[in-house]
């Protein structure tokens, strides 16, 4: 989010304090509300489906770990507001402000990996169902998770670097990224995160479903595979689904934060434009819940025996990897980014955020 404590190159005005103080609030509030609540409920079904003797699938192990991220960045949101309506001035010490950014950006990166993972997933079971049996199985999906969360602690080392108090004008602090040269650090590290958490991504997912839809048009599968077929498609719709409102929610805010870079006193017309993109970038943290229960007829079922077991009872069939009941058919994909990449120094000039 874009706040003064990270500005470093040019001053805040007051006239941006309403917007910032009360609109900017209201909306990253509904989002937070919203959000925890859609992804508590996601791994809430998830975790109780062993009540119900139903075994967990690769796309469940996915969706759990994208609705877990977002989760976590969302509970960061009360810190962000509080941030917001207090004029960029943080109340939480230097070891909070550290937690908090690192969260959000790790956050942001580990969403985009794990849509990366789950889209080969997608590949490997359209284009090489029986050759990827072996290794399309939950121990294997929860290594390779594993790993994800682990190379995304490592992308992120800069932000753990430089994460700290900046004094403010009025004596306060605030919570920003504080790079050691900011005239020239500002450039490597926006582009550094541009290509990192989001550029390398989008051109592998593209790819990866490029030749997912290149197989489906020319493939032509058996009669006694067409069942099967069906609910690979089906499961593959809802993981380009989510892939694509992730990007589609990530995209402006990347293009402002390039645009940024090339402009010393960004116009208000800017300003609030890029905050629309900040708070597009947040909301997609909530959407992916309401996407699995809109988009999946079995996440639906699912939950509905989570939640009232005693009064309705539905029929579950885990023979099939593919079409399990499971949160399988919102198998893949979520996403997520956040503090780190608005906490980035070429943030606009805003009074007070977190970003």
């Amino acid at each position: 989010m874009p706040t003064c404590a990270y500005e470093q190159r040019s001053p805040c005005s007051d006239q941006f304090t309403p917007y910032t103080n009360i609109i900017m609030p209201s909306v990253f509030g509904v989002i937070s509300c919203l959000g925890i609540t859609g992804n508590c409920i996601v791994i809430y079904t998830i975790v109780r489906k062993t009540k119900f003797r139903c075994k967990h699938t690769v796309p469940d192990i996915f969706i759990f770990n994208l609705s877990l991220v977002d989760l976590l960045f969302l509970l960061g949101m009360p810190f962000l507001i509080h941030q917001l309506v207090g004029n960029g001035t943080w109340h939480f010490g230097a070891a909070l402000c550290t937690v908090i950014t690192t969260l959000d950006s790790h956050s942001q990166i580990t969403s985009t990996y794990i849509l990366t993972v789950m889209s080969f997933d997608r590949y490997l079971a359209t284009v090489h169902p029986l050759k990827s049996t072996s290794m399309r199985t939950p121990s294997v999906a929860t290594f390779v998770i594993c790993l994800v969360w682990l190379m995304s602690f490592l992308t992120i080392i800069p932000v753990w670097l430089y994460t700290g108090l900046m004094p403010l004008p009025d004596g306060t602090v605030g919570c920003a990224l504080l790079l050691p040269n900011p005239t020239t650090d500002v450039y490597w590290f926006t582009l550094y995160q541009f290509m990192v958490a989001f550029a390398i991504p989008l051109v592998v997912i593209c790819v990866i479903y490029f030749k997912i839809l290149q197989h489906m048009s020319t493939s032509v599968a058996p009669l006694p595979q067409r069942s099967l077929r069906m609910r690979t498609r089906k499961v593959t719709r809802m993981a380009v689904a989510i892939c694509s409102t992730f990007f589609l929610c990530w995209g402006p805010y990347y293009i402002f934060q390039l645009a940024h870079l090339t402009i010393e006193k960004p116009s208000l017309a800017f300003f609030y434009t890029y905050n629309f993109a900040i708070s597009l970038g947040y909301a997609n943290s909530c959407i992916n819940p309401f996407l699995y229960i809109v988009l999946s007829e079995t996440f639906k079922r699912q939950f509905l025996m989570t939640v009232r077991p005693a009064h309705q009872q539905f029929r579950v069939n885990n023979s099939v990897a593919e079409g399990s009941l499971s949160i399988k058919l919102s198998s893949e994909p979520t996403h997520q980014m956040r503090f780190t990449s608005r906490l980035s120094p070429n943030s606009l000039p805003a009074p007070g955020a977190v970003h």
